[in-house]
């Protein structure tokens, strides 16, 4: 996180024809915002949501990174442990490098379609992947979550928000700030002109 100075100009009097000035300086919180899109489709649903917020994020001044996870290399945990020994993962995949941006970020934000009620395989691979962070220290504070689905009920992505909030819990000075969810979208780019894009940008531009 690091500070923009703004300088303003306020009149203060005007006495016949003399004008004078003061100058006052204000600091914005720029925020270095991490967004992972963990869905591996062409046309995702909810890739479409975490550029949205990317996009937002960015109009507000942040420094933002969206790592996708298509391409990407992630082996499955095999619950050795000897990360908690080292401080890395015994496997030499992309897992590492997402790691260090998760730590450095001061926002983090999962992307996920919902896959038979909960979040993606891929997604919780990797949080199980990350676990050579929980010793570490983590500048993450805000967390937010958005998600995607065939069906539009409020209950659809709950276990996925639930499965998240274990992963929070294990980092206790960050919380879930928002959940974004938008059903009814089951296709390829079946998202393009809802109305969810727009709040996914209002949610990244007022992080």
């Amino acid at each position: 996180m690091h500070m923009s100075k703004i300088c303003r100009t306020f009149v203060l009097a005007n006495d016949r024809n003399t004008i004078t000035y003061k100058y006052k300086s204000f600091f914005t919180m720029n925020k270095k915002v991490v967004i992972l899109s963990t869905s591996l489709r062409t046309g995702s649903n909810s890739h479409a949501l975490a550029e949205q917020f990317a996009e937002g994020a960015k109009s507000a001044g942040h420094e933002v990174e969206l790592i996708s996870l298509r391409g990407k290399e992630i082996k499955f945990c095999i619950g050795c442990l000897k990360c908690q020994e080292t401080g890395a993962c015994v496997f030499k995949d992309d897992v590492p490098a997402i790691m260090d941006s998760v730590l450095n970020a001061d926002v983090v934000c999962w992307a996920t379609p919902i896959y038979y009620y909960e979040m993606s395989g891929q997604m919780k691979t990797l949080i199980d992947r990350m676990n050579a962070m929980y010793p570490k220290d983590y500048r993450f504070r805000d967390i937010y979550l958005l998600t995607t689905a065939a069906e539009d009920e409020p209950f659809v992505p709950e276990r996925a928000e639930s499965g998240l909030t274990g992963w929070i819990d294990c980092y206790e000075k960050c919380t879930l700030k928002a959940h974004l969810f938008c059903g009814g979208v089951n296709d390829p780019r079946e998202i393009a002109g809802n109305a969810k894009l727009q709040e996914a940008y209002n949610l990244g531009k007022n992080i």
